[in-house]
């Protein structure tokens, strides 16, 4: 999938807020850190639960069922109960607007 997703404009994201978007059926939360916008695949890969209401420890969060952390710039995991990273979505601001793609399959 090459095209960019428009997701919302910039100027709505608070920093330190998140808005949880659909990407060809996958469920992507994007977070607004330091000024710069992050997109990960809104599953813990612990049990595949929702993680975008987890609680955001600097550049972390924290699932909220069973506790693990992950890395929002890389994905990667930090803490069990989770082993596998996140997967991460690219993300970038174009003409006032937030947009996502999957990168995976170029």
């Amino acid at each position: 999938m090459n095209d960019w997703i428009d997701v919302a404009p910039a100027d709505c994201l608070p920093e330190g807020g998140h808005v949880v978007t659909n990407l060809d059926g996958i469920p992507v939360a994007i977070f607004k850190l330091g000024g710069e916008f992050y997109a990960i695949e809104d599953a813990c890969t612990h049990d595949g639960a929702e993680i975008a209401s987890g609680r955001l420890d600097g550049d972390e969060i924290v699932c909220p069922r069973h506790g693990a952390r992950f890395c929002l710039k890389t994905g990667k995991v930090l803490s069990p109960p989770a082993y596998e990273d996140l997967t991460c979505f690219a993300v970038r601001v174009a003409d006032g607007m937030v947009q996502i793609r999957d990168a995976r399959w170029d």
